[in-house]
């Protein structure tokens, strides 16, 4: 199965191309992680995973999601992270970390005061956020490589740059929730400049083995909002900068795209086709027939699995049974899978 197959970016080798993909936990203390994010990870990497994305991760305190989300602003949310990294690459597993600043969209208590590209709030339960100044915009790229330095301080080893889900960096790209007339809003490249900024910030920030990548969400799902080719245009400045696109749609507003099975890779292979950069798909892909077609057919280069990984932790390890490959899985479970 071309999912087994190993997949290098940069000089990490990735021991097959499943992906956990982040998603959020709930269960962080002032932004560290507990034992049951210990668990959780350990449990995918345990299981054969090939590349596990820690969830979204604050860069600041408003840039939590909730209260209850993990953050790296404080050096003392590094330890909790450096068991999680240890005990998944101990299992063979390689372990990123997904970077973000919520934007419009945090509802954590601990925090007076959000902030977006616009006060335009994310809707009629949400707080007014704050328009970003030039002062507040340099705060958040300082803040992303910051963070980043952490990262490759706990021996992450890939970060991922969130710019999708309707959070900050995708409400600047998006011309829906970006009405500035400043340097940072109105054409494409003026909307791409923030995540520019912290692209290259967090590429600075990480030694030149460690792969960057972004998450976008190509298509908004909303009138007016992004489309897979204005997505393509954006990413087209960072094109040097990332090393993979991760390709999501949606969460900018409270609309829900239709979901069905694999109902985003076509926007990856877009963006594959266009910039010619490896690309993650992810979205009910949970098939293995449409896992090694979407592969087969270089539609992506990995593929991400979430609700799939949360059923079944040991699913690499089916995949591979299914696939008659040897077993690969730690020795006390060899006689679930002969």
């Amino acid at each position: 199965m071309k999912c087994l197959e190993p997949f290098v970016l940069r000089e990490l080798e990735i021991r097959n191309r499943i992906v956990m993909p982040p998603m959020c936990m709930y269960c962080a203390t002032q932004g560290m992680a507990s034992d049951f994010h210990l668990a959780h990870y350990g449990a995918r990497a345990l299981g054969g995973t090939g590349l596990i994305i820690v969830e979204a991760t604050g860069v600041l305190p408003e840039g939590r999601i909730t209260d209850r989300c993990l953050g790296f602003w404080d050096d003392r949310q590094i330890e909790p992270m450096r068991r999680i990294v240890d005990l998944c690459r101990s299992y063979g597993a390689r372990v990123g970390i997904q970077l973000n600043h919520a934007g419009r969209k945090c509802t954590a208590g601990e925090v007076t005061t959000i902030f977006a590209p616009s006060p335009i709030r994310y809707d009629e339960e949400s707080r007014v956020p704050e328009e970003l100044t030039p002062k507040g915009i340099r705060r958040v790229v300082e803040a992303f490589a910051a963070s980043a330095a952490r990262a490759a301080d706990v021996g992450f080893d890939l970060v991922e740059i969130h710019a999708a889900h309707g959070y900050l960096l995708n409400q600047f790209l998006s011309p829906v929730t970006n009405r500035r007339t400043d340097a940072y809003g109105g054409s494409t490249e003026n909307r791409a400049r923030l995540l520019v900024e912290v692209a290259r910030a967090v590429r600075d920030a990480l030694p030149a083995r460690i792969p960057l990548q972004v998450r976008v969400s190509a298509v908004d799902h909303v009138p007016g909002g992004l489309d897979v080719a204005e997505t393509c245009r954006l990413l087209h400045h960072v094109k040097t900068l990332v090393d993979c696109v991760h390709v999501s749609s949606g969460g900018l507003t409270p609309t829900p795209p239709k979901f069905f099975p694999g109902y985003q890779v076509p926007y990856s292979a877009e963006v594959r086709r266009t910039l010619g950069l490896p690309t993650i798909a992810v979205g009910l892909v949970t098939e293995p027939e449409l896992i090694e077609e979407i592969l087969l057919n270089e539609r992506a280069d990995m593929v991400a699995i979430g609700r799939g990984l949360l059923r079944n932790p040991f699913l690499p390890l089916d995949l591979a049974k299914r696939a008659g490959a040897p077993y690969t899985g730690p020795e006390q479970y060899r006689r679930a899978f002969m």
